[in-house]
């Protein structure tokens, strides 16, 4: 990814309705995401508001569990989803070099990064998860960057998500090894501080806002949300950038209702569907949508260079290096 989300085009049309396209798509549309059930049910909703033709049936669970299922579907020859919205581009990149999606090179990326979205169109990112850090308003000191970390009166307070149990830490630790100050001696230098990865960024947060740690990496929306509620935390977006999940949607190549499909990739990416993600507290992708109180503007959030391709051609020697610094 570029190191800084340009807005060239935050003048991007805003007043288009989401169902200008596509308006003749009806049917089921069949849906498998790793949402929130609260996300996922408003994204649906909101979708059929604008699509009132189309009816959705839906499948919520764990990127994980989600391409297990579709996986073991795939073996038996009935793959059952039309669409795909799940947590990471990796993954993506895994069914995209199966042939195991449809390209939509129809969508409108126009007001979009170029960076966020897959060249060949067979995925578009729909929202920035990004990974910062997380600080307890007890903390000795408020970090400004990655490296403010490896200071030693962070010793021993450092709370992190694993790669081994988290899509997101695997996209950050692939961020942050690729970055040329920081690279793989960086995480060497969190395992000297004792630094002991385990399980996804929820553990991270009440960690680091139950004061058992006073540092954390950690998925922006958790402190961002609970800190108007008088959590003892802070969030810092680093000063080398950040590394972000962004919730990409994709057509299955065996999808049965086609037109549905690119109607619902239509409406994620159009200002109603981004201002949806924004409303749900996510940091949009389109740049001339507001960010949710407590996030900066678009511009000002840099984010790490991130390639998938290269992230999933590396995943198991990644992972091998991983373990051998923190163990499984």
């Amino acid at each position: 990814m570029k190191r800084a989300i340009t807005v060239a085009l935050a003048a991007a049309i805003l007043a288009s309705p989401a169902a200008a396209q596509d308006v003749d798509a009806a049917g089921k549309l069949v849906l498998y995401t790793s949402q929130p059930n609260a996300d996922a049910q408003r994204t649906v909703d909101a979708f059929k508001a604008a699509y009132p033709n189309v009816e959705v049936d839906w499948i919520r669970d764990g990127t994980t569990q989600v391409m297990a299922r579709l996986e073991a579907e795939f073996a038996a020859g009935a793959p059952q989803p039309d669409v795909l919205l799940i947590a990471d581009t990796v993954v993506m990149e895994g069914l995209e070099a199966q042939g195991r999606l449809l390209a939509y090179p129809e969508a409108d990326v126009s007001a979009y990064d170029p960076a966020l979205m897959d060249p060949e169109h067979h995925y578009f990112s729909t929202k920035l998860i990004t990974t910062g850090i997380i600080y307890n308003t007890a903390a000795p000191f408020v970090p400004t960057s990655w490296g403010d970390l490896l200071r030693p009166e962070a010793q021993g307070q450092i709370a992190m998500p694993s790669p081994l149990a988290s899509g997101a830490a695997t996209i950050h630790m692939v961020s942050l090894t690729s970055h040329p100050d920081l690279g793989w001696d960086y995480y060497q230098g969190l395992a000297d501080q004792g630094a002991n990865p385990q399980g996804g960024n929820g553990g991270v947060y009440k960690a680091v806002a139950g004061g058992e740690q006073m540092f954390g990496m950690v998925v922006d929306f958790l402190p961002i949300r609970e800190i108007p509620n008088g959590a003892p935390v802070g969030f810092v977006f680093p000063e080398e950038g950040v590394s972000a999940v962004t919730e990409p949607v994709a057509i299955l190549s065996t999808a049965q209702n086609v037109p549905a499909a690119q109607a619902f990739v239509d409406f994620l990416l159009s200002p109603e569907g981004q201002q949806l993600a924004a409303d749900m507290g996510y940091l949009p992708a389109h740049p001339a949508i507001t960010p949710p109180a407590g996030f900066p503007p678009l511009d000002e959030i840099r984010l790490l260079d991130f390639d998938p391709a290269m992230a999933l051609q590396n995943a198991d020697a990644n992972r091998l290096r991983f373990v051998e610094m923190f163990g499984g």
